[in-house]
């Protein structure tokens, strides 16, 4: 079975001047049965390919985190498009968290589940320098695996983990939970599937 038809967003697109919520939300598309049966995925293309809109994003993002974080920490590989364009309009680094084998040297790994199987993530051992303050930017919260993985890979290295930035948080997946203690923000909350 492959992926499903296309399912348009249920709304127009929001004005800019809306909620941030709904500007994320009015651009986004569903796919059932992507990238396996049974889960939905959550298509950002609209969104990227709407320039105003995709550039409000990354200025709310960057508007939270101004004077509060010395890098960006990306999760591959959505996480790397909002993550990269969010560290230009802050003035500060990027660095990639990647799919095992996908940076060369020296790298600390980490194993974890997902909402449909489990991976490994990888980030280079001297990317980040001690007490080095980040922001995690992916751009969906399932079920925490990913963004847990990702900030013990932080820890690891002895940075600090300042906070982490998804658009969408699929509420009913629980991924919260992973992430106890730590600032989350989500632009926009799906509560059930």
């Amino acid at each position: 079975m492959g992926p499903g038809p296309l399912k348009p967003s249920p709304f127009e697109p929001a004005p800019l001047t809306a909620p941030i919520g709904e500007v994320v939300a009015s651009r986004l598309r569903d796919i059932a049965n992507f990238p396996i049966p049974g889960v939905t995925f959550k298509d950002f293309t609209p969104l990227l390919s709407d320039g105003p809109a995709f550039r409000a994003v990354v200025q709310d993002i960057a508007s939270r985190y101004s004077g509060r974080v010395d890098v960006v920490v990306g999760i591959e590989a959505r996480g790397f498009i909002f993550g990269a364009a969010v560290a230009f309009e802050l003035g500060i680094g990027f660095v990639p968290v990647r799919k095992a084998g996908k940076l060369p040297g020296s790298t600390h790994s980490k194993t974890y589940d997902l909402e449909y199987g489990s991976a490994v993530i990888e980030i280079h051992t001297d990317a980040l320098a001690h007490g080095t303050r980040t922001l995690i930017i992916d751009d969906i919260l399932a079920t925490g695996g990913t963004a847990a993985a990702t900030c013990e890979l932080i820890e690891r290295a002895q940075a600090r983990v300042e906070a982490v930035e998804v658009l969408v948080e699929l509420e009913f997946l629980g991924g919260r939970s992973k992430l106890a203690g730590r600032t989350v923000h989500a632009m926009v909350l799906v509560a059930e599937p």
